[in-house]
């Protein structure tokens, strides 16, 4: 299957968006991307790799440069792909300077974009997960479920490249595994919350090796978050999304473990770091209890659900 291409992209978001289909179709994780780029003399962190995917502003031309011969590509694609960024930013500028009035004789000089302009911006960020999903789509074969045997993950029909899934309590499939807020800190943290009354963020479950995966969500607005236990402090044992994605993190590894019989599709959800078990706090079955790591046990609450679903 041949490589996506940049060309039609004609803005900072969509061009990005063309760069995770890239990715996408490499089926590297970023941890071995980090690899790849270490071979071109050069390195891109994972947390660097998975931060500039989120966002849905112009990257630099070096990351560029770098990331697409990662990917696999050659001197021609990766030369297409440097050109079609610069001619975006090309754009981009000259509409500002279009845009942009004369300041009036002594008048100070606005260093603002045009109000319509940021709107925009955020109206490019709002679509940056729908459009992603679009051209994943087209570079990733979807036609038929991966067999369990197949799978890297036992049990799951999850893809080596990673797929779309939602994470039910297996006590309460009516609840998913979404974004909150708790009363003892300011930022996210993972709750079960109602799958109709919460769509977002979208959750996505990347292997990282036999039965180990990474846990991302991904927002319209945020960008790409992954999952990751706090191991200390106030805050130990819940979990938190964090931006900087890092496949090395033993934070941010989990392990799938079957919790059924043979063939079930139950399973445990155990931090590589601990090794302990995640479930919703206080054994509770309502919506909004945060999810946290406790010692595992044989109880039902430790037990989820991973249903694969299609883009969304």
């Amino acid at each position: 299957m041949a490589a996506p291409q940049p060309t039609e992209a004609t803005t900072a978001a969509e061009f990005t968006t063309a760069l995770r289909a890239l990715r996408m179709w490499s089926g590297l994780t970023y941890r071995q991307l980090e690899g790849k780029t270490a071979a071109h003399q050069d390195r891109l962190p994972p947390s660097t790799i998975a931060t500039t995917l989120g966002r849905a502003t112009l990257p630099r031309e070096h990351f560029v440069d770098t990331f697409t011969r990662a990917c696999g590509l050659g001197d021609d694609e990766v030369l297409l792909w440097l050109k079609t960024r610069r001619d975006i930013a090309i754009r981009a500028t000259d509409e500002d300077d279009e845009d942009e009035p004369a300041p009036a004789l002594g008048a100070p000089v606005r260093s603002r974009a045009p109000r319509w302009r940021r709107a925009a911006s955020l109206l490019a960020a709002t679509f940056v997960g729908v459009v992603g999903t679009v051209a994943v789509d087209a570079v990733v074969d979807r036609s038929a479920p991966a067999s369990p045997s197949a799978s890297p993950v036992v049990g799951l029909t999850i893809r080596p490249v990673g797929s779309w899934a939602r994470v039910h309590p297996a006590r309460t499939p009516e609840l998913c595994l979404t974004e909150g807020r708790a009363d003892h800190r300011a930022g996210a943290v993972a709750v079960q919350g109602s799958c109709a009354d919460a769509p977002l963020p979208y959750a996505f479950i990347e292997p990282l090796g036999a039965d180990v995966v990474q846990i991302q969500w991904h927002h319209p607005r945020h960008g790409i978050r992954c999952l990751a236990v706090l191991l200390g402090g106030p805050d130990r044992d819940v979990l938190e999304p964090r931006h900087e994605c890092a496949d090395d993190d033993p934070a941010q590894r989990f392990r799938i473990e079957p919790a059924g019989p043979p063939g079930a599709t139950d399973v445990r959800i155990r931090p590589v770091a601990t090794d302990l078990c995640l479930g919703p706090r206080d054994r509770a079955t309502s919506a909004g209890a945060e999810i946290v790591q406790t010692p595992c046990s044989a109880t039902s609450d430790q037990v989820f659900l991973i249903e694969p679903t299609a883009p969304p």
